[in-house]
Formats: C-alpha cells, structure tokens, sequence
C-alpha cells in the first residue's frame, strides 16, 4: 500500500483530483501517524482533528463533484503556533502567553482553508520566535531528522520536523532572520521565505514586524510554489517543467557568509556550484563589502523592535522564559531611538547597493547556514556556546531579510545543508521558477 504521508503535497493533490485519494481517508492517515508517533508530541503542539476531519469532508464532497478550490484541496498541513487560530490556543511557544485563545483564525490561515487545505494541528517553536536553533525547554524541542541528539533549526522548528517525519505534507511558517530557511535546511527540506509585506501578518503572533515573513517548509520546489499561492489566494506558476541553466548567472557570494563555516556546509557548497556549472550556468565569484555594516547593526535593527513588542510583558514575568531567549530580548531596551533610526536609514543607502550590486544576475548563491545542528545537551549547558552557535546560524540566512529580498533554501544531498537562492524583492515568482530548474540541477 502506498505511504500517503511521504507524498510531495503535490502528488497528493494530484491524487485527489484523480479520484484515487480521498481526502477524508488522506487526513485519517496523518492524524493516524500523528497519534501513533514516539515524538508527536515533541513535534506538535496540539492538534485539531475535529477541524482537519470536517475540512477533508468538505474537500471530499468538492472532488467528487469536479469543483476543487485549488491544486492542494484536500492536503493536510500542519501550521507553526503562531498563526491565530479559532477556538484554539495559539502560544508560540512561550509561557507568557499560555491559553490564550483567539476567536478567529488569522486571514492567511483562512485563506489557506478557503483554497481546500486541512489543518491539522499547531507545531512547536521557539519562545515567541526569537531563535534559529529550535531549543526550546519551556514547551519542546522537536526533532532533527538527521541526528536524535542535535536542535531541528527555529524558529519554525515544529513545523520542518512535521514534513520531515511524515507527519503532515506540508508546514507553514514564519521567517524574521532565518525561521523557515534554517529548519528546512537542516532537515533536508525546501524553505521559501517571502518578501516582507507580501503576506499579511494579521493575526500572527509579531517578533519584529518589519521583518517578519510567512512561508512554507515543504519537499519540493514545485510544493512552494503551489503553497504560495494558497497562502495568498493567488496563482501558482507553471511548474511542469523546468528550465535549462544555461546562460543562467549566478553570483556566489563571498563576503561574511563564508566566514568561518564548517567543513560539511562548505564541500556541499562547492559541489552544488559545480552541479549548477555543469548543468550550463555561469558562477562568478562576488563581494558586497556594504553588508558588513547591515550585519552588524541587526542586533538594534531586531532587539530593539522585539523588545518594543514584547518589553513589558517579558518584565512582568521574566522567570517564565528560557534566559538565554529573554536575554536577547533584553538587549533591545538599551537602544536609543536615534540609534534605531540612524541604524534604519543605513540599511536603505546598502539596500540600494546591494541592488546595484547583484543586477545583472538571476540570483545570490550561498550556503544556507554555515554549520551544522549543534548538540541539545552543550546548548542547555554552555550559555557563550547558545549565543554564539545562534547568531552564526542565523548569520547567512538574515541576509536575505535585511536586504528585503524573496529567498529560498534547496537541499544539497548532504544531510542538514542547504543552498540558499537570493532573489529580488517581490520576486517569489522568478525565484522559484529558477529554483525548479536549480533543484533538478542538485538531483541530477
């Protein structure tokens, strides 16, 4: 019998259109996997059976009547607990805002419900998003699929370990430094992390609102494609067949993101340039020495809006955080405000040479994260070891929100390293035309 539950939301859809899955019997088997796995409940942090049953229903009785809402109607995903959801706690991962129950689903979430996907549940995460590694010891650390010992990657960490173990077709979740590329990455998935202001984030837990994104964890390119456009209420591009790569090019970039990487991350980074040359495209070698400066001021670009969010709140009840999160946190209220602006109007003048900079390519290579998933136990023991293996993780990845750009993580074939596709603002569409043509490329 085939294994529904390792299908590309894709093949599952295509499957319910052709009348050989249904969506009822497609939800009982994930909500059947979901109750049945040793680490569920590291992974997830409640479901909605009730809902996912009365949603594959409705999705049913549209296939069999030939009036399917969208490519995935039917499609069970899971969504990361930050996105409002009616009648349901939404917590994102924090103990400052335990039971707390919206009374209406945020509108990306409604959206995606009116287009056919069934919700199946809310996935861990981070402490109010605030962290790429995915340790979290207030509610859970999900898993990595590669290593039982290690962190999956935040903040969308729950929402990576849902698609990785089978236990829903597709994640939604949300990208401020790095939370949806980071997971992915590390659990051999495809991230996409869209432009700031594409999606509305009405109805989702904020951390720093200028920055935050949404987007999908999924297995393939095409899977992103299709998920974008149900995030949105949108059309998907074309994805049935990819382009060649030649004449493509490609700027590998060199400047603060190979810095110090470990040795995994850096050969899987050479050998996908050398899949993509020999595939057609051209890889030049670039440096963008303007972002050094970016990068160094995203400490008051991110704290001190996330300690605006959040500041009073945390100081009531401080205890109930992980410290080294509240520390970060913490961070922001030193800040001044003609600081914050000054550091504002820098990261316009390098935005603009960024874009004059990486014109004349079709996309910015470089590794997604430059180390591997660090070990949980050194994590909670060794405080410099969090904070230094945090920003290092998130260090690659932040400049795609910096910069403002569309950006998406492919895997390599080495487990837990990605490559990271830099686009332009606004082009999700162009990004992920060329990431169908990437991906066949690094499978080759």
């Amino acid at each position: 019998m085939t294994d529904w539950t390792v299908q590309t939301a894709a093949e599952l859809g295509r499957a319910i259109a052709a009348g050989k899955v249904d969506p009822v019997d497609l939800t009982e088997a994930f909500l059947d996997k979901i109750k049945d796995h040793p680490l569920s409940d590291r992974i997830y942090a409640r479901t909605t059976p009730d809902r996912a049953r009365a949603e594959a229903l409705a999705a049913a009785a549209r296939a069999r009547s030939g009036q399917r809402r969208s490519p995935l109607d039917g499609v069970p995903v899971s969504w990361k607990d930050l996105f409002d959801s009616a009648g349901v706690a939404t917590e994102a991962g924090s103990a400052l805002l335990r039971d707390r129950v919206p009374e209406t689903d945020a509108p990306v979430l409604r959206t995606a419900t009116a287009l056919g996907l069934v919700c199946l549940g809310k996935t861990h995460m981070s402490e109010l998003a605030f962290s790429g590694l995915g340790l979290n010891p207030v509610t859970a650390t999900p898993p990595c699929i590669n290593d039982a010992d290690a962190v999956p990657g935040g903040s969308s960490s729950g929402a990576a370990a849902s698609v990785a173990f089978g236990l829903a077709a597709a994640g939604i979740g949300s990208d401020t430094g790095g939370s949806v590329r980071i997971p992915a990455a590390w659990n051999d998935l495809v991230g996409l992390k869209t432009t700031a202001g594409r999606i509305p984030l009405t109805g989702t837990v904020p951390l720093a609102a200028k920055f935050d994104t949404v987007g999908p964890l999924c297995r393939t390119v095409e899977d992103a494609a299709l998920l974008l456009a149900a995030l949105e209420g949108g059309r998907a591009i074309d994805t049935r067949a990819p382009a060649s790569l030649e004449g493509r090019r490609f700027a590998n970039l060199l400047t603060v993101v190979q810095d110090d990487i470990r040795p995994e991350p850096a050969a899987a980074h050479a050998a996908a340039l050398n899949r993509l040359r020999a595939a057609g495209a051209s890889v030049a070698d670039i440096e963008v020495p303007e972002i050094t400066g970016p990068m160094g001021d995203s400490g008051v670009l991110y704290t001190t809006e996330a300690w605006g969010t959040w500041g009073e709140t945390i100081a009531a009840q401080p205890d109930l955080m992980f410290a080294p999160i509240r520390e970060r946190f913490e961070g922001g209220k030193v800040v001044s405000g003609a600081d914050y602006v000054a550091a504002w109007r820098r990261l316009d003048r390098v935005r603009a040479a960024w874009a004059a900079a990486t014109a004349g390519f079709d996309a910015v290579l470089c590794p997604t994260a430059p180390n591997l998933p660090p070990k949980v136990d050194r994590l909670m023991t060794e405080n410099d070891y969090y904070v230094t293996e945090n920003l290092l993780t998130l260090r690659n990845t932040r400049v795609g929100n910096l910069m403002g750009l569309a950006a998406i993580t492919l895997p390599t074939g080495t487990p837990s390293c990605g490559l990271q596709l830099l686009g332009r603002p606004m082009g999700e569409e162009p990004l992920l035309r060329l990431a169908l043509s990437v991906e066949a490329a690094l499978s080759a």
